[in-house]
């Protein structure tokens, strides 16, 4: 079976065909339009009679945070108008009273109230369609009415009616997209979704029609949550494709732990994600903000720090040195690339530091005179420090901040620039075991190729648990204590009451068994698995550092004080942190 996997990053697009148990990789520039960027990975990497094409982008990412997506009206129940604008009233950051939150994507003008009202317990108002207004002008609409994840059917006769009077606009209505309790949260994801529709929409009809073009299948695009979606579904709804490459990321970093509990540490050229593994699966939130958006949506939970080969190092008002989130990207790139670059990046302290080799893959040769000339008046080691310490808080919050010791954890690292921040990291959380794959620098491709379709569901139910009827055998339940404020996800199993008292009291620390539990959604996920397929093996491999170790698309440092052992029967490298006897034996 031939699969082609092809991720879209901010600096390289990755490429990895695995074909009669063969691995081949490529990397090649991003380009402006990303179907190009495919279409010229594919090729490099010689792609023919692929049997599974699958794909994970940044197209709905970059239009959200750039602001580049459609001209949007939202519309909710009369009297509830600026509720995008209210949000939760709480402050953007609690010790700074003039900090702003981010602009919503909808503007007040084209925010529009329906005389309607639906209660917890039924209809209170009826709906009266003819209060609609004239939203002509508008390329998209996003409808969140009242109560709509219990009772649909006034938002779906909204809806309705403004795809019958705007038959060119994008029409979504939350109960489709997120059926579920809260009501900002719900408008922001149906908002997020609408504005990003014709963006999204465009990108994969002219990618499909380039695959065809090529003799490729028809992609399927990553999801958040960690599995494929087929074309439509993603033009449907792009929302769930909003952080499609690092969900492929951890499911390629899942596959290396195994049975390994562990964290994943995928650095590229823009951003850092870090995310927790467990029994060899990630972890799923239904919720995280995106460009300081709250989006409700199942996703693989991760953590994004602005921190990358490519971030820019910079000194503040004050003649502190920081590190991102600006990147230098692919174009013109790190100083060090040689194509114009003129300001010092993380990369460009690397090479300088002698952990970088001359020549990267793609056949990239580096300038070490452009990087001195960036670098001058700033010490490379301290910009190391600088960002190993906000990819530090990262991990700090998946692993010490949620009740999980790091010391009794391994850590996968991938992504270009991973392997070479992942032993100082773990030195600095006692973690005395990292993972670095062969093909780190494409690990996202591989985790494409190998996915799993997914198909995720929520209902609502907002009762006692005990009221709730006979559930589903698997997926999560929410469940909290009645009068609490927000919940806790939990397997469903049998005795699932006290298997929630368990998990608060681990969480929180204790456990109130004579309390009523009330149950606020299910979620389940319809699975189809993905191919059967392994990394093949490479050969056995011992370095002790310091030293510098060359990976498909990535290079890994090892520090003094670590040994690198790959024992041939993987393609694996396990570095390890020997106790101070050992490394004088080693010596």
């Amino acid at each position: 079976m031939s699969i082609l996997g092809v991720d879209v990053g901010g600096t390289f697009t990755d490429a990895v065909l695995l074909a009669d148990g063969e691995l081949r990789t490529a990397k090649v520039p991003t380009a402006a339009r990303q179907e190009e960027s495919v279409l010229a990975a594919a090729a490099a990497v010689g792609a023919t009679e692929v049997e599974r094409f699958t794909h994970g982008t940044t197209v709905a990412t970059n239009a959200l945070l750039e602001r580049k997506g459609a001209r949007t009206a939202f519309v909710a129940t009369a009297g509830f108008e600026h509720l995008l604008h209210l949000r939760r009233q709480n402050r953007a950051q609690l010790y700074r009273l003039c900090s702003a939150h981010p602009e919503p994507l909808v503007p007040l003008e084209r925010c529009h109230g329906v005389r309607e009202r639906i209660g917890p317990d039924g209809v209170l108002q009826p709906l009266e369609l003819d209060s609609l207004p004239d939203l002509g002008g508008v390329e998209a609409v996003a409808v969140c009415l009242l109560f709509s994840f219990r009772d649909a059917s006034h938002e779906r006769a909204v809806a309705e009616e403004l795809r019958r009077r705007l038959p060119g606009a994008r029409v979504v209505a939350s109960h489709e997209l997120s059926p579920e309790l809260r009501e900002y949260e719900r408008a922001s994801t149906t908002a997020i979704d609408a504005y990003l529709g014709p963006v999204v929409a465009q990108y994969l009809e002219a990618l499909g029609g380039a695959a065809a073009g090529a003799e490729l299948p028809e992609p399927l695009v990553m999801r958040s949550s960690g599995g494929l979606a087929t074309l439509a579904e993603a033009a449907a709804h792009p929302a769930v494709a909003l952080v499609s490459g690092p969900a492929a990321g951890v499911v390629g970093a899942a596959r290396v732990a195994s049975a390994e509990e562990a964290i994943t540490l995928d650095m590229g050229g823009t951003s850092t994600d870090v995310c927790l593994i467990q029994g060899g699966a990630a972890g799923r939130s239904s919720e995280r903000e995106v460009g300081g958006l709250p989006l409700r949506l199942p996703m693989v939970d991760l953590q994004t720090v602005g921190a990358g080969g490519g971030s820019i190092v910079w000194r503040d008002q004050g003649g502190a040195l920081r590190v991102g989130p600006e990147s230098a990207g692919a174009d013109p790139g790190p100083a060090c690339y040689g194509r114009g670059g003129t300001r010092p990046t993380v990369s460009d302290a690397n090479l300088l530091l002698g952990r970088l080799p001359a020549r990267l893959a793609g056949g990239l040769e580096l300038d070490r005179e452009a990087a001195e000339r960036a670098f001058e008046g700033i010490e490379p080691a301290e910009a190391i420090e600088v960002v190993n310490a906000e990819m530090l808080r990262a991990l700090r919050l998946v692993s010490i901040e949620r009740g999980h010791d790091p010391r009794e954890l391994s850590l996968v690292a991938f992504g270009g620039a991973g392997p070479l921040h992942a032993c100082a990291l773990a030195e600095e959380l006692g973690i005395e075991t990292v993972l670095v794959p062969e093909a780190a620098g494409v690990l996202s491709a591989f985790g494409l190729a190998i996915a799993d379709e997914r198909r995720d569901s929520v209902r609502s139910y907002v009762c006692p648990l005990e009221e709730a009827g006979e559930l589903p055998r698997e997926g999560e339940a929410e469940l909290r204590y009645r009068g609490q404020s927000f919940e806790l996800a939990v397997p469903l199993q049998l005795g699932l009451a006290e298997a929630f008292h368990r998990a608060h009291e681990a969480r929180y620390g204790y456990a109130e068994r004579e309390r009523e539990i009330e149950l606020v959604a299910v979620r389940t996920a319809e699975v189809r698995p993905g191919p059967s397929l392994e990394l093949p093996r490479a050969e056995p491999l011992k370095s002790t550092g310091p030293g510098v170790l060359e990976l498909e698309g990535a290079t890994c440092w090892l520090p003094p004080g670590w040994v690198g052992v790959r024992d041939g029967t993987s393609s694996t490298l396990r570095l390890t942190k020997l106790s101070r006897d050992r490394a004088d034996s080693v010596k």
